[in-house]
């Protein structure tokens, strides 16, 4: 069960890059990586499904009220990203938006209100919308609801 204080030991993405962010993002409490040309991101940390271990990634984020909207694209590869995988089976997370941290329940959008969510993503980054060109699965949008 992953949790806010998980950021602080989590293992970083096998994606260089983003491993990066999530490292600056952290050393300067969000100051650095949350927003740049217009695009905020967070910082998640899920639970390895099959090792048990935090595990934790940078992300573009939405809002929808009170909760926070992420897009499982994974550059519109045929599967998943390991983060959604994580998160169905174990969907408490720990997150970080700019200095904020809190822990929140992680759950994939119904079809229905992922019909309404994704065309707000997308208008956000248009990549999105490349990237399922590029592939037959369903990409997920995953709503990430604060619990305190």
């Amino acid at each position: 069960m992953a949790v806010a204080d998980d950021l602080d030991r989590a293992t970083d993405s096998q994606w260089d890059w983003v491993a990066e962010q999530t490292r600056a993002y952290l050393a300067t409490n969000g100051a650095e990586g949350h927003e740049s040309r217009g695009l905020f991101t967070l910082l998640l940390a899920t639970t390895g499904r099959r090792t048990g271990l935090p595990r934790r990634t940078c992300l573009i984020y939405g809002t929808e009220g009170d909760e926070f909207v992420v897009v499982g694209s994974k550059a519109g590869a045929d599967h998943d990203p390991e983060w959604v995988k994580n998160l169905r089976t174990n969907p408490s997370v720990g997150v970080q938006v700019g200095s904020r941290r809190f822990t929140a329940h992680a759950r994939v959008a119904s079809p229905a209100e992922r019909e309404k969510l994704w065309p707000k993503m997308a208008r956000m980054f248009p990549l999105y919308d490349e990237y399922a060109e590029k592939t037959d699965r369903v990409i997920p949008i995953v709503v990430l609801t604060p619990q305190n």
